[in-house]
């Protein structure tokens, strides 16, 4: 195995990144790599979905602008000819979902992080695919990454994604929601609360809930905090539940995430949650809202732990300014009144005036948008070339 090693952004050049972001609209303009024009790529390796942002250097126009399921699926033995979309035995992303019932379904990640290398591989080259760069195109990637990844994980990627990108920076994840949810046009504002200049950012995804202290400056270890109760393990639980309450059901782990996605709350539930389901051929209801509540409000509470110690990490003279900005992002942030309950908590735990957004439907697109935002940013010195 080939082990290659990326290097991170240090915090004087992250300093100098913020600096130098330019207003919306400008292109920050970038030299031409050796064999040709280059593309930088914004991209957000996701557990469930994984987001791909690219532009050529010296263009404010994207390129490429995709959001694809994380998934890999592999046709079963025996299925006959014709059956699959071009009789393709291996599928991606929405395509592999919409004809899951005749794959054995892969996913490349497991708790943020490269689960199935050979899934993994074969999803990158599916990428490679549809940024499709044109002869002589050098490629650069800012890639997220979950806050605190270790040496391994980051070797993993880098393995996966060498073929798919020449050169390539690794940045946490929640440093990057950040920079991507950022509102350059309200820089000037006094009244506006830049996340970077001083925020919580809470990203709860599939595999890991990632915190980080964003405080205009690339944050170290200690600024970060990844927990490894995420969207997949309320999946777990809500299984379980139904399994215990309705055995017969018989429910895929799809269908209980696409339940989950459609009726999760913390707190009250806005009305009664009664999903219909088509069981043994016959339309059945099933009473949800209580499982449903109790498994949500298991995160929650470790949200809520987790953001007490990271303010505690946080100077005494910075967290009246970072109360009013701790920000929500990730699949887990749409979880109904999760923001609200949330800054309940915070509040009744004496702490003051706290203020808990959420990032909205956009969330699956700020991790790959501040990757492309870094990458035009991004120093020569601070690329490090891919090489099988």
């Amino acid at each position: 195995m080939r082990t290659t090693f990326v290097t991170p952004l240090t915090a004087e050049t992250a300093k100098d990144l913020q600096r130098k972001t330019a207003p919306p609209g400008a292109v920050e303009p970038a030299a031409k790599g050796p064999r040709g024009d280059v593309l930088l790529v914004g991209f957000d390796l996701g557990t469930n979905s994984s987001c791909l942002k690219a532009a050529y250097a010296g263009s404010g126009d994207l390129a490429v602008n995709e959001i694809i399921p994380t998934v890999v699926g592999y046709a079963n033995e025996g299925i006959v000819e014709n059956l699959l979309p071009n009789n393709e035995r291996v599928l991606f992303g929405q395509v592999a979902m919409q004809n899951r019932v005749y794959l054995r379904v892969v996913p490349p990640l497991s708790d943020g992080v490269i689960g199935d290398v050979a899934a993994a591989r074969d999803f990158a080259r599916h990428l490679r695919q549809v940024i499709d760069p044109p002869p002589g195109t050098e490629t650069r990637a800012v890639i997220g990454v979950p806050a605190n990844a270790g040496r391994a994980a980051r070797e993993s990627l880098c393995d996966v994604v060498t073929g798919l990108f020449d050169k390539a920076i690794l940045i946490p994840e929640p440093f990057l929601a950040a920079l991507g949810y950022r509102d350059e046009a309200r820089l000037s504002d006094p009244a506006y609360l830049d996340p970077v200049r001083n925020s919580l950012i809470v990203d709860i995804g599939a595999g890991t809930t990632d915190l980080c202290l964003v405080q205009g400056y690339f944050p170290t270890s200690e600024d970060q905090l990844s927990l490894a109760f995420a969207g997949d393990k309320v999946d777990a639980l809500l299984d379980e539940a139904v399994r215990k309450s309705y055995p017969d059901a018989n429910l895929s782990l799809m269908k209980v995430r696409e339940i989950k996605e459609q009726h999760s709350y913390v707190g009250k539930p806005d009305a009664a949650i009664a999903v219909s389901l088509v069981i043994g051929g016959k339309l059945r209801k099933l009473d949800l809202g209580e499982a449903l509540g109790q498994c949500c409000e298991q995160l929650l509470q470790r949200v809520f732990d987790a953001v007490k110690l990271m303010i505690a990490q946080a100077s005494t003279d910075t967290v009246a300014e970072l109360m009013q900005n701790i920000i929500l992002t990730g699949g887990g942030s749409r979880i109904r009144h999760l923001d609200t309950e949330l800054q309940r908590l915070l509040a009744e735990d004496g702490y003051e005036k706290p203020r808990v957004q959420a990032v909205g439907e956009s969330y699956k697109e700020y991790v790959a948008q501040g990757a492309l935002l870094a990458a035009r940013q991004a120093k020569e010195s601070q690329w490090t070339r891919l090489t099988a």
